[in-house]
């Protein structure tokens, strides 16, 4: 097994703030493929199914390349690939091919994120203390980094294919740093573990809690503008800021976690950050106001910034199953969260309202408030 010091968790770090400035490059892109295609909100809406299909369809298959191989050469292809297809967004000619390439693109992210979060469990066991909610609040920061700087260079009239190969450049130097020392050899403590496994257990249980939290992250995204505008009364131009306040807290919170974790344990964080989202959510619904419905969206984010980090943690510790193939399961459980929760808020919104939904997500994160002890558990 690979020496684990400063330069392994250094690589593991740039790994994540590559992964989030390449998701993060799509956004800005979204309206000028769009326009490009002249796609309506419905076609929209399908090809963007193809992003999520892609990584659901690749992450599985991760964590046996990772157990198999090492994390290296499955960071590096997968890594090498995202920078390949990112511009191809920007030139897709048609709706199919659109579609091809959100879907390659996708399973390149997927693999990308299964991969490097396969290498931050070994890293952080191996490191003998707290480090995934660092590693996470790397990928965060990568995100606002990705995003910001594809809008001021679309802003300043680079082009969209431009842009988006500036940002595959960016990228592929993150990694390029990083791969001397990112893990070239399999975990030794499953070299020998059987390939196929069907997820069990701890890894079921903690999937789930995954699922729950991921589905309130997309809930926000897609949601709040909304429950701020209909519910609330606020402005349209000012209600982006409900999911601005959540990002923010978020980023903060993840890259304050290790220590926090280190002071409190993961079954405590685990605790008051159900908890505490739980509060944010009902507080967004309860709220007199429409300042204090952004005071709830901040709670969330500082309450779930943690949860994920976690119950990583708890999946490269579980003994029910190998841990790359634990971490891939996980990862596509919770992605399934992300892809499921626009439409289950907008399924419960049309059949009763959106304060209820959102009310609903309250509820699941104290479900995972009351899962701390067996969630955040090692063994």
């Amino acid at each position: 097994m690979n020496s684990i010091g400063p330069k392994q968790r250094l690589s593991t770090r740039l790994a994540f703030l590559a992964a989030g400035l390449a998701m993060s490059a799509w956004a800005p892109l979204v309206p000028f493929a769009k326009a490009r295609l002249a796609l309506g909100e419905a076609d929209l809406g399908l090809l963007l199914l193809c992003l999520g299909a892609g990584s659901l369809m690749a992450m599985p298959v991760t964590g046996l390349l990772a157990s198999r191989f090492g994390c290296r050469i499955v960071v590096l292809v997968s890594g090498a690939f995202v920078c390949l297809v990112l511009p191809g967004l920007a030139i897709a000619p048609t709706p199919m091919l659109l579609g091809a390439t959100l879907f390659a693109f996708g399973a390149a992210l997927g693999t990308l994120d299964v991969a490097m979060n396969v290498q931050a469990v070994i890293v952080e066991r191996e490191s003998g203390g707290s480090l995934m909610s660092g590693f996470h609040g790397l990928f965060s920061v990568g995100g606002f980094i990705g995003a910001g700087l594809m809008a001021l260079m679309l802003w300043a009239g680079l082009s969209p294919v431009a842009s988006s190969v500036a940002i595959s450049l960016l990228v592929a130097l993150s990694l390029a740093i990083g791969a001397p020392h990112l893990l070239r050899e399999p975990d030794a403590e499953e070299g020998h573990a059987s390939m196929f496994v069907v997820p069990h257990g701890a890894v079921i249980f903690i999937g789930v809690l995954c699922f729950l939290c991921f589905l309130a992250e997309g809930a926000i995204l897609d949601w709040s503008a909304l429950l701020l505008t209909s519910e609330q009364g606020m402005d349209a131009a000012r209600a982006g800021l409900g999911y601005a306040a959540f990002a923010m807290a978020m980023t903060v919170g993840r890259l304050t976690g290790d220590r926090v974790v280190r002071k409190f344990g993961g079954k405590r964080v685990l605790l008051l950050g159900g908890l505490c989202g739980a509060v944010g959510f009902f507080g967004a619904v309860l709220a007199p106001s429409p300042t204090l419905a952004l005071v709830g969206f901040l709670l969330v984010g500082l309450g779930a910034s943690n949860v994920v980090p976690i119950l990583f943690t708890a999946a490269g510790n579980q003994s029910a199953m190998p841990a790359g193939l634990a971490i891939g399961a996980i990862t596509t459980l919770g992605y399934a969260g992300i892809l499921a929760g626009p439409a289950v808020i907008g399924f419960v919104a049309h059949s009763a309202s959106l304060n209820l939904a959102f009310a609903g997500l309250g509820c699941a994160m104290l479900v995972i408030a009351a899962s701390a002890r067996l969630g955040a558990a090692r063994g």
